[in-house]
């Protein structure tokens, strides 16, 4: 069901790893050390990243800047400028490294806007709101175009993950309500 992830070696003393209960009172299969018996935890992922909102200064319409990918996976899919969490960093700092990466945008960083945990590949993403303080963006290799669009502009049937939609739908509905622990499964597959 997940990504396989798991350590085939052990990051403490290098000996290989094996599937098990760990003797410690757990009672999920983790990979335990065949040497020194360190236990080797699965966690989430945390991707991390920004709805960006450019306000026009003569007219107050809002448009949210996205990104095209140049990788996979769903490359030239349409997205929040947004990717995984880096060690020594905090959630909104991740979010903002992301935003200037894929998007070269200069904005001033908002309130977090949803979190969703994504189960059927173990991640949890998180997207702040931040307001564009430029409509001018210098995207970095990750990206193949960074473009504003109004609302009825988005490219709702090329966006690249469920998140991104959900988070957009949920900004630009009437309500503008933010998201918390929602979550995003998909069947397992027979």
């Amino acid at each position: 069901m997940y990504p396989d992830r798991s350590s085939r070696f052990c990051r403490a003393c290098g000996q290989p790893t094996e599937q098990r209960t760990p003797d410690d009172g757990d009672d999920k299969l983790r990979a335990v050390c065949t040497a020194c018996a360190t236990v080797h935890y699965l966690n989430p992922l945390n991707v991390v990243g920004t709805l960006p909102i450019w306000k026009d200064p003569t007219t107050g319409a809002e448009r949210v800047l996205l990104c095209r990918r140049n990788i996979e996976p769903r490359i030239d899919k349409w997205t929040l400028p947004a990717g995984f969490m880096e060690m020594g960093e905090s959630t909104s700092e991740g979010a903002a490294r992301e935003t200037v990466e894929e998007a070269g945008a200069q904005f001033a960083m908002g309130p977090l806007f949803t979190l969703i945990s994504v189960l059927h590949v173990g991640q949890v993403h998180f997207f702040y709101q931040a307001t564009l303080t430029s409509d001018v963006f210098a995207p970095g290799h990750e990206t193949r175009e960074a473009r504003l669009f109004a609302p009825d502009e988005i490219p709702w049937d090329e966006l690249a993950f469920k998140t991104v939609k959900e988070t957009l739908v949920r900004y630009f509905s009437p309500d503008r309500l933010p998201l918390y622990e929602f979550s995003i499964s998909l069947p397992p597959k027979a």
